[in-house]
């Protein structure tokens, strides 16, 4: 027997991711913000990858660039690539131990970060604060509780049993 899991799960918790990246922060907590649409694309390129592929992670980097403003096409790129090697490493990230698993992510959005400093330098957009390379370090100490929460929610555990 399968069990049915919730559709509206993905849905809202890229909209959710949006919309977090747009709460006003204080200016000195604003370079540790995470990148919260590429950790709800990492959980689900990781866990439901039937569902979320390169073109879901172009099109919800479009969307993220038309929220946030900034360099049409930019966030789109970057979520690609991080769709791209999250695809390709998929296999292995899976079964590591959290710990292990959020020291990946955290790999991964500093590769973001060298990724972004990569354009901005190419289309001479001015280069990121030097305290935005903190913003990785948060999203990796932050990935722990998304994954469980985004587990919690999509396995249907809330329920209880």
């Amino acid at each position: 027997m399968t069990r049915v899991r919730p559709q509206w799960v993905l849905p809202l918790s890229l909209v959710v991711a949006l919309i977090l990246g747009l709460l006003p922060l204080p200016p000195t907590l604003q370079p540790l913000r995470p990148y919260w649409l590429a950790l709800v694309l990492a959980y689900w390129v990781i866990e439901d990858p039937d569902h979320i592929g390169l073109g879901v992670a172009f099109l919800i980097g479009l969307a993220g660039d038309l929220v946030y403003g900034g360099l049409f096409g930019e966030q789109a790129l970057r979520l690609v690539v991080m769709a791209y090697i999250l695809q390709r490493f998929r296999a292995r990230l899976r079964f590591f131990p959290m710990s292990q698993q959020a020291l990946a992510i955290g790999g991964l959005l500093l590769n973001d970060r060298i990724v972004t400093a990569a354009i901005h330098i190419a289309v001479g957009e001015p280069t990121m604060p030097a305290s935005s390379w903190l913003a990785p370090l948060a999203g990796m100490l932050l990935w722990p509780l998304l994954f469980v929460g985004l587990d919690s929610l999509r396995l249907g555990r809330w329920r209880g049993r």
